[in-house]
């Protein structure tokens, strides 16, 4: 992770702030994500994570500063843009069809794959060899091949977590972005998470918003610490581990 320009990082963040109305939520974040770099950002509830999250995903307009990924200007660009260069998200809150097989949510997830509408998704996916197989295989990096065929609404928290992963490898990012996907889940479903993420391919870089510091620091290369909107520290997993400014953050007078 640098803050000097990098033309060939996956993704830069130039003096990035948003407000809304009188209240400024991030405040002057940048930063880079190296290709294949796992970058977390940790913070507080209230510390501006989600909202840097959905500035960087373009649901959220600009306040001040620029965003590129792969060395484009996108900070007045479309999600759909975003995405179309590689960047893929999950979400804070779970957008799984509940009524639908995991296979099916795939399927869905599939068809927005590089913009292109496949016709077979009109018919009958199911029978179709190219999607069953890419559905195959989405599952099985997740470890949720056994349940192909179950509905959504009967995984527990943490499988649903997995799913969204799956969802969002499923259109072959190049850079991916995962909103604390720890959120909610037991302790033994936080190990399989750690796992997950920790064999993703090396070559999709990962930025990771998580209010969990173990799950966040277990996964990233670098960390940044966020506090009412601004970068409040950055450093190794090992440096943030032992930092008494985090913990007090944490678990002191700054917690929020």
């Amino acid at each position: 992770m640098t803050t000097s320009t990098d033309k060939s990082a996956a993704l830069s963040l130039r003096n990035v702030s948003r407000n809304f109305g009188g209240i400024r939520a991030v405040s002057d974040i940048s930063f880079d994500v190296r290709h294949g770099e796992r970058l977390t950002i940790i913070g507080t509830n209230g510390a501006g994570k989600s909202t840097l999250f959905n500035l960087i995903a373009g649901s959220y307009p600009l306040s001040a500063g620029e965003i590129s990924i792969f060395g484009e200007d996108v900070s007045k660009q479309a999600p759909s843009k975003r995405a179309g260069m590689g960047l893929a998200r999950t979400f804070q809150t779970s957008k799984l069809f509940a009524g639908l097989t995991a296979r099916e949510n795939l399927f869905v997830a599939l068809h927005k794959t590089n913009g292109v509408q496949r016709k077979s998704l009109l018919a009958n996916p199911a029978k179709d060899p190219a999607l069953v197989a890419e559905s195959t295989e989405a599952l099985r990096k997740v470890d949720l091949l056994q349940k192909a065929d179950v509905r959504v609404s009967e995984f527990s928290h943490g499988e649903t977590r997995q799913l969204e992963v799956a969802m969002a490898l499923a259109l072959n990012p190049k850079l991916l972005m995962l909103d604390e996907p720890a959120a909610g889940i037991s302790p033994s479903e936080r190990g399989k998470l750690i796992e997950l993420l920790r064999a993703l391919d090396k070559d999709i870089s990962l930025l990771l918003i998580e209010h969990d510091m173990a799950v966040a620091l277990a996964v990233a290369d670098h960390v940044i610490v966020m506090h009412d909107g601004t970068m409040f520290t950055q450093g190794t997993p090992d440096e943030i581990r032992n930092s008494s400014a985090v913990r007090d953050l944490y678990l002191g007078h700054g917690h929020e």
